[in-house]
């Protein structure tokens, strides 16, 4: 690239760990900045040379966890910090916006990224309409002023299945390809991840088979979801989504450092990769896992691409094993071109942080894998009808 706008000097995150597990004790700001200060050893800078910290996050219910982070890695009082929700997509949205820093001349360095503490997330309470009545817990808020569109996510990933005649085989072959890969390379993903708690691997990826994913629990059924209000799914095989095919809740934090060329060289910066575009967009809300292959065209277009075979490394967060079906699809691509390590659903999903932990592993594995000048692609979708990708080229 002749003027890259955004340069990527380093990449890191904490582990993934399974909510209620080795981060069950551990605020956002405990789990994130750790990994900040790796973030800054491996760029080679010191914490003042940095502008801003922009922090996605999902479930902490308010506040500024990105100033939370910045104080408590040791980054300078006069750092702004800008908390971004766009749930699942917080992470990945976060790092798009540092790069909007950056070309308007806001900041020359910037932190962005991601991170979710579930275990510690508060509870959540509606106030009573009238004294003396009690608050009413929720646990997930509304992400569409329809209820009729917005559905459990759940539910939605398994409706879209038996519409588009998604098999349990299918899904569950998907998934286990996704935890094999994840646990055979174990060692290469350690070197991406900043050992806090004593933990320095994903902690949920597991040793299966298709045998033991037919033995699965179904984790719902299609009685449960069907009513009056959507037409009947065309009848066909078992197309039901079980336990496996599910991303599980987890814990997590994942940043990387961006800077201008002009900031790179005065503060002695080695580019690893740029910036070449990105895109957010919105669909229809009662569907929202293909949010991420719509985000994903909208990237490539702005990008002046009309296919994805360019794309040296592709990674997809992938919530549900259908999602990642129906991305490849409607790509053009086999399932087995993404997620080359193992995705989310062999990691788990710290909502806040799961985009950008897929940017993290596409970071690494252009490194590792790719000569300069190759290009990859990230994507996800979040709850509501959102998406949000990204394309980034090794240096």
């Amino acid at each position: 690239m002749s003027d890259p706008t955004a340069l990527i000097g380093a990449w890191a995150r904490s582990a993934v760990a399974p909510h209620g597990g080795a981060f069950r004790t551990l605020h956002t700001h405990e789990i994130a900045a750790p990994v900040v200060r790796a973030l800054l050893a491996r760029a080679g800078i010191g914490a003042q040379a940095v502008d801003a910290v922009v922090l996605g996050n999902a479930l902490g219910a308010g506040g500024n966890p990105a100033r939370m982070v910045a104080l408590a890695a040791g980054l300078p009082e006069r750092c702004a910090a800008f908390s971004v929700d766009t749930q699942c997509c917080s992470g990945v949205d976060a790092v798009s916006m540092a790069v909007g820093l950056l070309a308007s001349g806001q900041a020359s360095v910037v932190i962005a990224g991601g991170v979710e503490a579930w275990s510690r997330a508060p509870i959540r309470q509606l106030r009573p309409l009238r004294e003396g009545e009690p608050a009413i817990a929720y646990d997930r808020p509304a992400f569409s002023p329809d209820p009729s569109r917005d559905p459990d996510l759940l539910v939605s990933a398994a409706r879209y299945a038996q519409q588009h005649g998604f098999s349990r085989a299918e899904q569950d072959a998907y998934a286990v390809l996704s935890h094999q890969r994840a646990t055979t390379h174990a060692p290469i993903l350690a070197l991406e991840i900043v050992p806090i708690h004593d933990l320095n691997l994903d902690a949920y990826p597991r040793a299966t088979s298709l045998v033991r994913a037919a033995r699965m629990p179904v984790a719902v059924r299609r009685a449960s979801w069907e009513d009056a209000a959507w037409p009947h799914p065309q009848e066909t095989a078992d197309c039901s989504v079980s336990t496996l095919a599910i991303s599980a809740r987890a814990d997590g934090a994942a940043l990387v450092l961006l800077a201008s060329s002009p900031a790179c060289k005065k503060h002695g910066i080695a580019p690893q990769a740029a910036w070449v575009t990105s895109a957010s967009v919105g669909c229809d809300s009662a569907t929202p896992l293909i949010a991420a292959e719509k985000a994903a065209v909208a990237a490539l277009l702005r990008a002046g691409l009309h296919s994805i075979e360019g794309m040296r490394v592709i990674e997809l967060h992938d919530a549900f094993a259908v999602q990642g079906l129906s991305f490849c699809k409607a790509l053009g691509i086999d399932p087995e071109r993404i997620n080359r390590r193992g995705g989310g659903l062999a990691r788990g999903h710290p909502i806040g942080a799961s985009g950008a932990v897929a940017l993290v592993r596409l970071l690494s594995d252009l490194q590792r894998d790719e000569k300069p000048g190759a290009r990859g692609l990230v994507a996800v979708a979040g709850a509501g009808g959102i998406g949000a990708a990204a394309i980034l080229e090794r240096f």
